[in-house]
C-alpha cells in the first residue's frame, strides 16, 4: 500500500566484504517480503534501504469496490499501528504499517482515484503477481517512509510468503 525508504539502526558509512573488494560487484540485492495477518505486506530492500507497504491481494477481494483510501501524511513518522484505511462499498478497513519508518512520497494517483485498487495488475503503477487463494498482488498506495528505526527484528516478526497462504488458507 506505500513505500517506505529506511536505514538499519546500525552506524556505518559502508558494508564491507570479505576478501576480494572485486567481489562486491556480484553481491545481488537482498529483497525481503513478508506479510501480516491484517492483509498488509513489505518488501525490503537491503541495499537501497527501500520497503514497499501495501495491502494484499486477498485483503482487496474481501473488500471489494474501492470507493475511498486515506493515506498518511507525507513527513509523518508510522511505527506498526494503523496508518490510514481503505473504504468500499462493502466495508472498511485500517491500513497498517508492518514497520516503521517516515513517509517521504505517496501515491497520488491511487489517493485521487481509489478504485484503481480494485484494476489490473499492470495500470498506474500497480505491479505484481497472483498465486493460490490468497494472492499478494501488489496494490500499491505507495509512501516512502525513510527512519533509521526499520530493524530486520521487526521483518523477522512478520510472515513468510508460505506462512501467509497457509494463513489465509485457514479461513482466518
Amino acid at each position: 500500500m506505500f513505500r517506505l525508504v529506511c536505514s538499519s539502526s546500525s552506524s556505518g558509512s559502508s558494508r564491507s566484504y570479505p576478501g576480494d573488494p572485486r567481489t562486491a560487484l556480484f553481491v545481488r540485492t537482498v529483497v525481503t517480503k513478508r506479510f501480516t495477518k491484517e492483509h498488509e505486506w513489505v518488501s525490503y530492500d537491503s541495499d537501497t534501504k527501500i520497503g514497499t507497504v501495501s495491502i494484499t491481494d486477498h485483503a482487496q477481494q474481501q473488500l471489494g469496490d474501492v470507493v475511498f483510501v486515506e493515506l498518511p501524511s507525507v513527513g509523518s513518522v508510522v511505527e506498526l499501528r494503523p496508518i490510514g484505511a481503505v473504504e468500499s462499498v462493502k466495508a472498511a478497513s485500517d491500513i497498517n504499517a508492518p514497520v516503521s519508518g517516515e513517509v517521504k512520497e505517496i501515491n497520488a494517483v491511487v489517493n485521487e482515484n481509489p478504485g484503481l485498487l480494485n484494476s489490473s495488475l499492470e495500470d498506474e503503477g500497480n505491479a505484481g503477481y497472483a498465486k493460490s487463494r490468497c494472492r499478494t498482488r501488489q496494490r500499491q498506495v505507495v509512501l516512502q517512509p525513510q527512519t533509521p528505526i526499520l530493524t530486520f527484528a521487526q521483518l523477522d516478526k512478520l510472515l513468510t510468503e508460505e506462512e501467509y497462504k497457509a494463513f489465509c488458507n485457514t479461513g482466518e
